[in-house]
């Protein structure tokens, strides 16, 4: 027997999110609960998060780890998407909303096994239409993806021209942060992993 997928309305998820003991990503209706995470991956978000607000305290950029949500719309199928990213940043004074974020400048997403592109293809996907919908945001000026398996991390930018360019950093490379003007190491989001 075939069962209708239920269908909620940005009021119905929001408040039923703010009422649940997990998360849940939104896409277009449907709700997604969201897995937990490895020591790992927790260290390494705090890693990130912890360097990242104690370069811009008290600055014009608001620092927020796994429990914000991001607002978007996705222009070409004209729906309304929420995602929980690991790490965000919001350097618009615009964000005023107190539970999501609509004009994040950087997103870090780090990366369990179970997202990495060698593992199934659904997982690729998920984290290929994830990584489109975060460049429909105008505001988002780079995208960080975190190994938590190898020291190795994918960052995406746009230019000023709109544009998106991939780079991979490795062990002895530095995360530039254009968007907050500040400098990772490896060492920084790494520490207590390798």
């Amino acid at each position: 027997m075939r069962s209708p997928i239920p269908v909620f309305s940005v009021a119905e998820y929001l408040e039923a999110e703010t009422k649940s003991e997990l998360r849940h990503e939104y896409l277009g209706g449907q709700i997604f609960a969201m897995a937990g995470g490895s020591k790992a991956h927790n260290i390494i978000t705090l890693n990130i998060a912890s360097r990242l607000r104690s370069q811009l305290r008290g600055g014009a950029s608001d620092v927020f780890m796994s429990d914000m949500k991001v607002k978007l719309s996705a222009t070409n199928q004209n729906q309304t998407i929420f995602y929980y990213p690991d790490v965000v940043v919001t350097c618009s004074s615009e964000d005023r909303d107190n539970y999501f974020l609509n004009y994040p400048c950087v997103i870090f997403e780090v990366l369990s096994p179970s997202t990495e592109v060698s593992v199934g293809v659904a997982r690729r996907r998920h984290r290929r239409e994830k990584l489109v919908n975060y460049q429909t945001i105008g505001s988002l000026q780079e995208y960080v993806l975190v190994s938590q398996d190898e020291i190795k991390v994918e960052v995406y930018r746009q230019d000023l021209l709109g544009n998106w360019t991939q780079e991979i950093l490795g062990i002895e490379d530095k995360l530039v942060l254009n968007s907050v003007n500040l400098q990772l190491t490896m060492t920084d989001i790494y520490e207590d992993i390798f």
